[in-house]
C-alpha cells in the first residue's frame, strides 16, 4: 500500500511538474508578445489576476491566484516544522539507549555531510576554473539592470554563537534558526535518555505528537501538492522576462550543468562506494523529492516528504532518518555550496577582480562556513552569498551589480539547488544506516 501510494505520488507530481513548465514558458512567450505588441497592460492584468505578489506595496487590489495557492501550501508545510524537528530528533536520541551508537551515528553523519560537501566545493572550483579561463564570465551590461538590495555581511563563525539560544521559547518562534531547535532536541533527548523511565510520560507525549503531525502532514501532501507544484512553478517561470536571464547567461548555464551533473554523477558514486548498494532504487524513490524540493525551493518544506520516503520506501530506520534528514536540513547544503562558489568567480571576474588558486580556496572555505548556516527557506542562498563577497572584499559598484543579477535572476537556480540539498540528505541517511545495519534492504531495493 505505501509503495503504490508513493508511486502515484510520484507519478502526479511529475505530471504536475511538466504541467507546470509548460504553462510556465507559455506565459513567458506570451508575456514577451504582449508586451512587445504594445499590449503591456493586458499582461499586468493577467499578472494581477494570477502571479502577482500580493503582500507588495501597491498590490491592494491584485488577486494573485496561483500566489495564494502556493504560499498557502508552503506556509502549511513550514507550520510543522519547528515542532517536526525538536520532537523527531528528540525522540531518535532518548530511544538509542546506547550512548556509544549514538556517538557512532553522529559522527558518521556529520562526517559525511562534511565530505560530500568538500566534493562539492572542489567541483564547483573545478567547474568555475575551466569556464573562468575560457573567458565566458565577462562584464555585466550594466543596462536596464536595476541594483536591489541584499544584506549586510557578516562573520561566519556568528553561526556557531546562534546555536546556543539565549531564550527558550523565542527559539521555538522562528524558522530561521533551525540549528538552535536541533540543538535543544539534542539536549532535551539525552537528558531523557539519561532520565530513563522517569520521562515516560513525556516521551509517550513526544510520541503522540508525532503521530499528529505525521498524519497532518499526510494529508496536505497527498492531497494538496501536485495542484501546489504547478501552481508554483507556473508563477515562478512567469514572472521572469526573457530579458532578465541575458546579461548573466553564463553564470546561469554554468551552474545548471554542474547542479545536474553533480546530482546525477555524484550520489550514485556516494551510494555505490560508501553504502555499497545499487544507486538506482534511490535515484527513482528520491525523484519525487527532487521534484518536490525544485518545486518550493525550501529544504524546509521538504523535509516531511523526505522523511516519509526515506523510511517507507528507501527502508531507513526511522532513528536514522529522524536524526540525520532535520540535521541535513540545516548543515548539509551540496548545491548551495556548488551555486555559491561558481556565483563568487562570477562576481569577481566579471567586476574585473583577478582570481587566483589562493582566492578560490578561500572561497571555498567561506563558501563551507556560509552554506551550513544558511536557512532552508527560498532564496536564502543568494542572500547568504553577501556574506563570501564581502569577506573577499568583492565590493565595487560592479561586484554590487554583478551580485544584484544574481538576486533577481536566482529563483530558478534556487530551485534546483534545493533538489541537490534535499537528495543529499537523502542519500547520507542511507549511508549511515547502511552502516550501522540499520537499513531494510528489501524495502530499499523492492
Amino acid at each position: 500500500m505505501k509503495e503504490s501510494s508513493g508511486k502515484q505520488l510520484a507519478k502526479k507530481m511529475l505530471i504536475a511538474l511538466v504541467c507546470g513548465l509548460v504553462a510556465g514558458f507559455g506565459c513567458i512567450l506570451l508575456r514577451e508578445h504582449l508586451n512587445s505588441s504594445g499590449q503591456a497592460d493586458l499582461w499586468k492584468t493577467i499578472n494581477n489576476i494570477f502571479f502577482q505578489d500580493i503582500s507588495a506595496e501597491g498590490a491592494t487590489s491584485a488577486a494573485g491566484i496561483f500566489y495564494i495557492i502556493g504560499q498557502v501550501f508552503v506556509n502549511s508545510l513550514q507550520l510543522i516544522i519547528v515542532p517536526m524537528v525538536f520532537v523527531s530528533i528528540t525522540l531518535a536520541i532518548c530511544t538509542i539507549t546506547d550512548t556509544k551508537k549514538l556517538g557512532r551515528i553522529s559522527s558518521k553523519t556529520i562526517f559525511t555531510f562534511l565530505k560530500t560537501t568538500v566534493c562539492a566545493l572542489i567541483f564547483a572550483g573545478v567547474i568555475g576554473f575551466i569556464v573562468y579561463h575560457l573567458g565566458l564570465f565577462n562584464s555585466v551590461d550594466a543596462g536596464n539592470i536595476s541594483v536591489q538590495e541584499g544584506i549586510t555581511g557578516s562573520n561566519p563563525l556568528n553561526i556557531i554563537v546562534s546555536i546556543v539560544p539565549n531564550n527558550f521559547i523565542s527559539a521555538f518562534t522562528n524558522n530561521g534558526n533551525v540549528l538552535a531547535i536541533v540543538f535543544l532536541a539534542v539536549v532535551t533527548g539525552l537528558s531523557m535518555n539519561a532520565l530513563e523511565d522517569q520521562t515516560k510520560t513525556l516521551k509517550k507525549l513526544f510520541e503522540e505528537v508525532s503521530k499528529i503531525i505525521s498524519l497532518f502532514l499526510t494529508f496536505v501532501i497527498n492531497k494538496f501538492a501536485p495542484y501546489a507544484i504547478f501552481c508554483l512553478l507556473t508563477r515562478t517561470f512567469a514572472i521572469y522576462g526573457i530579458d532578465s536571464l541575458k546579461p548573466a547567461l553564463a553564470y546561469v548555464v554554468t551552474v545548471i550543468i554542474a547542479l545536474f551533473v553533480y546530482l546525477f554523477c555524484a550520489y550514485p558514486i556516494y551510494l555505490a562506494t560508501m553504502a555499497r548498494v545499487n544507486p538506482k532504487p534511490f535515484m527513482k524513490k528520491a525523484a519525487k523529492v527532487a521534484l518536490f524540493g525544485f518545486s518550493t525551493s525550501s529544504s524546509a518544506a521538504t523535509l516531511p516528504l523526505n522523511k516519509k520516503t526515506t523510511t517507507e520506501e528507501l527502508g531507513v530506520s526511522d532513528q536514522i532518518a529522524s536524526f540525520v534528514l532535520p540535521l541535513g536540513m540545516t548543515i548539509n547544503m551540496d548545491g548551495t555550496a556548488i551555486m555559491q562558489v561558481i556565483a563568487a568567480m562570477f562576481v569577481a571576474v566579471s567586476s574585473g577582480y583577478k582570481v587566483t588558486f589562493m582566492s578560490m580556496a578561500i572561497i571555498a572555505v567561506l563558501a563551507l562556513i556560509a552554506s551550513i548556516g544558511t536557512p532552508a527557506a527560498p532564496g536564502a542562498g543568494a542572500v547568504i552569498l553577501f556574506t563570501i563577497l564581502t569577506g573577499m572584499g568583492y565590493t565595487n559598484d560592479a561586484a554590487l551589480l554583478a551580485y544584484s543579477l544574481i538576486l533577481a535572476i536566482n529563483r530558478p537556480i534556487e530551485m534546483l539547488v534545493t533538489s541537490l540539498n534535499v537528495v543529499g540528505d537523502a542519500s547520507t541517511s542511507v549511508i549511515v544506516a547502511k552502516k550501522e545495519n540499520m537499513l531494510d534492504e528489501e524495502i530499499y531495493h523492492r
